[in-house]
């Protein structure tokens, strides 16, 4: 992407915090360089979530395949003092040549199952930390939140309006893919259009109506530019502007193609039940009704429970920053190194070693519960976690697109208890295996201040 004029430009690679660079040159001046094992996961779920939906691998991988240092960013890194000729040289030549395990996007995941798992020499695998993490989490956090308003709309349509008040362009962009995995229908942000191939709405601003002298005439004049249109009819009075609708339908006969109507204030459901009557009682039955206005899953389920005629719901930055939640506790922890699996035993903060897997413990089609195992281990239930990338190439399974995300999730979302499926809360059961509780034991055993395990065991 270009960087318009003025724009302080930077180096992609640079995309990282300090600590991984000083911890590079350690390592390379250490002579560091046997396998390690990074497992990135999620602690706990927030209190209004009984589930995350996994998302953001595809745009790790692309990193992963891409990661150069480039001259600028080598020319920076010199300027600060901080590191050696000789280590510089080496990031000349430095490329991601590890493999990558990854739950498919689209997945949904639980408190401390891993949603990949790296295996790469320490200095590859230490220095993408940055950059994993904050894909995985932007994207999960935002498609797990577009997950629980498709759930709260029961089939109807959702659109995306939340560009404007996103933290950010790029979280604009992103959150679009998410969104789309989530399983909304379509965005209002162009540019994701062109960038994923999503399908695009809109409808149109207040101001559009208030530069015309009169409410008729500005609908008059975009329903003759865009026929299928959607109008806008609260910039002044909403059962007035529902009038001129239908005062615009005589007009045009059978030219009237208007496809619906938006109520973005007041009292949605009283004002979308009097703008249905008073359209069917002018013979509009197929005007439909589509809604915004500061809109979150609780009331969008309150308006599909009392049984609102609305047809659709534009949702802005109640989905789009993910105000109840907005960030997750997700980590990104070294599991093994040389062919050891190591631990961290911080209170509140214990991590499973060595590499794992996560197996889906299905009867007659439907999950009952999770295991958090060794990766070695007889399957006891569906594998998870899928090899994605191998010496630093894409495997077949890392190829997915962003239909393969979304229709996934549908497979995976049908397979889980009903309600989990749901905005209200629920739990889900995921126990850890007796042989990684063994190995998890015997390295807590090696280190003082022994503390009681966090984990269920199986």
């Amino acid at each position: 992407m270009d960087h318009p004029p003025n724009t302080p430009s930077f180096s992609p690679v640079l995309l990282t915090d300090l600590y991984a660079l000083t911890m590079l040159q350690a390592y390379f001046d250490e002579g560091m360089s046997d396998e390690a094992v990074f497992s990135l996961f999620v602690r706990r779920l927030p209190a209004r979530r009984n589930l995350l939906l996994a998302c953001g691998l595809d745009d790790v991988l692309t990193y992963l395949e891409t990661l150069r240092f480039d001259q600028p960013a080598l020319a920076y890194l010199d300027s600060l003092g901080r590191f050696s000729t000789r280590f510089l040289q080496h990031l000349e030549r430095f490329r991601f040549t590890g493999r990558v395990d990854a739950v498919p996007e689209g997945t949904p995941v639980f408190a401390n199952e891993p949603i990949l798992e790296v295996a790469a020499p320490i200095a590859e695998a230490q220095f993408i930390e940055a950059f994993v993490m904050n894909q995985i989490h932007l994207q999960t956090v935002l498609a797990s939140k577009a997950l629980r308003i498709i759930m709260a709309a029961a089939g109807r349509q959702v659109v995306d309006f939340g560009l404007r008040r996103m933290h950010g362009t790029d979280a604009g962009m992103k959150a679009a893919r998410a969104f789309t995995i989530a399983g909304v229908h379509a965005t209002s942000n162009v540019a994701a259009g062109q960038a994923y191939g999503v399908r695009i709405a809109g409808t149109m601003a207040h101001s559009y109506i208030q530069a015309h002298d009169n409410e008729y005439e500005a609908f008059r004049a975009f329903a003759r530019l865009y026929p299928d249109t959607v109008l806008l009819v609260d910039t002044y009075d909403t059962l007035a502007g529902i009038g001129k609708v239908i005062e615009l339908a005589k007009e045009l006969g059978r030219d009237f193609r208007v496809t619906a109507v938006r109520l973005d204030s007041g009292d949605l459901l009283d004002l979308s039940n009097r703008a249905r009557r008073l359209l069917d009682e002018a013979g509009l039955h197929t005007v439909g009704i589509f809604v915004s206005s500061s809109l979150d899953e609780g009331a969008i389920a309150a308006l599909v429970a009392a049984g609102a005629p609305v047809d659709g719901f534009g949702v802005g930055a109640e989905m789009g920053i993910s105000p109840d939640a907005p960030s997750l506790d997700i980590v990104y922890k070294l599991v093994e190194y040389s062919g050891r699996g190591r631990v961290k035993l911080s209170p509140g903060k214990a991590i499973l070693p060595g590499r794992k897997q996560i197996f889906r413990v299905e009867r007659d089609g439907l999950a009952e519960y999770d295991v958090v195992a060794r990766h070695d281990e007889t399957p006891c239930g569906r594998a998870l976690l899928q090899p994605v990338m191998k010496d630093g190439a894409r495997l077949p399974d890392g190829k997915k697109t962003l239909a393969d995300a979304r229709a996934r999730r549908t497979m995976e979302l049908d397979r889980l208890p009903a309600p989990l499926r749901s905005i209200q809360p629920a739990s889900y059961r995921v126990e850890v295996s007796a042989s990684l509780a063994a190995d998890l034991e015997a390295l807590r055993q090696q280190h003082e201040g022994i503390q009681n395990s966090e984990f269920r065991i199986r």
